[in-house]
């Protein structure tokens, strides 16, 4: 699936955010970003995951973090996620999974007998330069801050 592999330019993308506001990967160089794919807002394991990274959002800027997540859904569902969990960081659409498809974390998956289309749970740490520094695959959603911050 991720044809990726740490070292590796990380993919450019532009899209927008919750609001609408254009955001390309390029606008942050020189600062360390956590790119972390989720599959859908208001989800269970999902909601966990975001929740973890806004209780530990100090910590992570604090070690310089720039945080931003990435699924399908659009910008009004985003916003509904971030005003219903208080959440810190701008979460980017992909409707269209570009984003996801040059991560290469778009794919098959299954559950309860069904096969799908979908994104498969990964976060990349992206350094001052672009490059991938680290991929955390199949995050622990519950204590995904210490994962990113234990590097």
């Amino acid at each position: 699936m991720i044809s990726l592999k740490v070292g590796d330019k990380a993919p450019v993308f532009s899209t927008t955010d919750q609001d609408g506001n254009a955001v390309k990967l390029s606008s942050f160089k020189g600062k360390k970003v956590v790119l972390y794919f989720y599959p859908k807002d208001l989800t269970s394991t999902c909601t966990v995951q975001a929740c973890n990274l806004r209780d530990h959002y100090k910590a992570l800027l604090k070690k310089g973090y720039i945080v931003l997540g990435v699924s399908p859904d659009s910008s009004q569902s985003h916003q509904k996620f971030i005003a219903k969990h208080e959440l810190p960081f701008p979460l980017l659409v992909d409707t269209e999974h570009k984003i996801a498809d040059a991560f290469g974390v778009w794919g098959e998956k299954k559950m309860y007998g069904r096969t799908y289309q979908g994104i498969h749970r990964t976060t990349f740490i992206i350094d001052e330069k672009g490059k991938i520094e680290r991929i955390i695959d199949k995050p622990k959603s519950s204590v995904h801050a210490q994962e990113i911050l234990a590097s």
